[in-house]
């Protein structure tokens, strides 16, 4: 069980780093939100977050590199925290390994076995 909250920002890294689609959806709530990195879409059922995830999990090359001094966390309450910062992804594209420098912000209940309420992620603009 995760006792810190930003064990829940590792898990997810590993998961990813893993491919672990299984390990990444382990994380969420079975009422968890996904506004995920890489979709137009939001995710809202377990089915659908379990579709992301085993969609990523296929990318060759995927990485997530978490930059580590970007963190934040709030407590909001009880077991209840708001963590966010930046991580970069990366996966191949046409055989060329790319990076995707992504911004965070979670929800989380550390009371909970898949303690994720609400994750949002979002590539940072190039340009304005």
């Amino acid at each position: 069980m995760i006792t810190k909250p930003i064990d829940i920002i590792q898990a997810f890294a590993d998961g990813v780093n893993e491919g672990s689609a299984d390990k990444l959806i382990s994380l969420y709530d079975e009422k968890a939100v996904l506004i995920p990195t890489f979709s137009a879409r939001t995710r809202k059922t377990p089915a659908q977050i379990r579709d992301y995830f085993e969609t990523l999990a296929q990318k060759p090359g995927l990485g997530l590199g978490l930059h580590d001094k970007t963190v934040n966390i709030i407590h909001v309450q009880d077991e209840v925290y708001a963590l966010s910062g930046l991580y970069l992804w990366r996966f191949s594209v046409d055989d060329e390994i790319l990076n995707f420098e992504a911004r965070f912000s979670y929800i989380v209940n550390l009371k909970l076995e898949n303690p994720i309420l609400q994750h949002h992620s979002s590539q940072i603009p190039r340009t304005l």
